[in-house]
């Protein structure tokens, strides 16, 4: 068999497209054909797909809802894997959630609010996937996944499956265990408190109201671009710097927010990645402060 037709064995055959354009899979709405683009409908096919991609030497990439990733003009020379529409359940029992890697967020956020449990409410505006956001420790107005996670099931690079307690996650600013060692995320268990439902609801009200006004929502982006620098704002770094605005093509620094870089509409993945660099220097040469993105970039520029 070929390649392709051994990705096919591994997972079903409708779940793996090929020269899949990754334009339509990222939130910054850019990016190239993936060679293979593959949706596991359970973790026996996750674990097969990258036990082939291993065996095959073939590089491959986990994504979930692309909304901190991009990827370069070209594509990517591999496989991507993309847990997020067939791994997405969620059920709550008492104070506990639990919920497989491919769920929204706000689907998360939401079921929380329904059976009355607080916690979740800093993550109801982010675009990611649970499991995105166990492996970065996914924060917002003061909150952090490492606050409610109980413990998070994995899968290693060698196949092996382990839970993996919130203690022993090594969470801390955008980063954790998961990304340390690459290990993909299944599915996590995250516990809450009682609350009150209407008051839940008042709450993510009040921080969806903050991102409308506050950030670009209208166009393509990765959400906050760089990482904060310890003691400062990246956003207010950037716009000391004069780069409010600032644009390369149709990449821009947001004039709402400086901590956005936006798609204003046919921008390439060249031009946000010469943007995302211009900044680095300009602000680092301006400050002594040396950003470091946040965003994920793969594939070929």
């Amino acid at each position: 068999m070929n390649f392709y037709e051994e990705l096919c064995s591994a997972a079903s055959e409708q779940h793996v497209l090929k020269d899949e354009p990754m334009s339509g899979h990222t939130t910054f709405r850019v990016g190239g054909p993936a060679d293979y683009f593959v949706t596991p409908a359970d973790t026996g096919e996750i674990r097969e797909v990258i036990r082939l991609c291993r065996d095959r030497n073939v590089p491959y990439y986990i994504v979930g809802n692309g909304s901190n990733l991009l990827v370069g003009d070209r594509g990517y020379r591999g496989v991507i894997i993309q847990v997020f529409r067939h791994m997405n359940q969620i059920s709550t029992e008492g104070e506990i959630i639990r919920a497989q890697a491919g769920a929204l967020l706000s689907k998360v956020a939401a079921a929380a609010c329904e059976a009355e449990l607080t916690g979740m409410e800093f993550a109801s505006g982010i675009p990611g996937t649970l499991g995105g956001a166990v492996r970065m420790n996914a924060g917002a107005y003061g909150g952090e996944m490492k606050q409610v996670l109980k413990c998070a099931e994995v899968l290693t690079p060698d196949g092996e499956i382990l839970e993996i307690p919130v203690e022993d996650m090594k969470m801390g600013y955008r980063t954790s265990i998961v990304s340390a060692r690459d290990y993909v995320v299944l599915q996590a268990v995250l516990s809450l408190k009682k609350g009150n439902r209407e008051e839940i609801r008042a709450k993510m009200e009040e921080l969806r109201k903050k991102r409308v006004e506050k950030q670009p929502l209208e166009y393509g982006s990765a959400g906050s671009t760089f990482k904060r620098p310890e003691g400062y704002f990246a956003g207010k770094l950037i716009e000391d710097a004069g780069l409010r605005g600032f644009r390369v093509g149709n990449a821009q620094v947001s004039e709402k927010h400086c901590g956005f870089v936006i798609n204003r509409g046919g921008a390439t993945a060249a031009e946000v990645d010469e943007l995302m660099n211009e900044v680095i220097r300009r602000v680092e040469a301006n400050s002594g402060v040396r950003l470091e993105p946040e965003v994920k970039k793969i594939g070929d520029f």
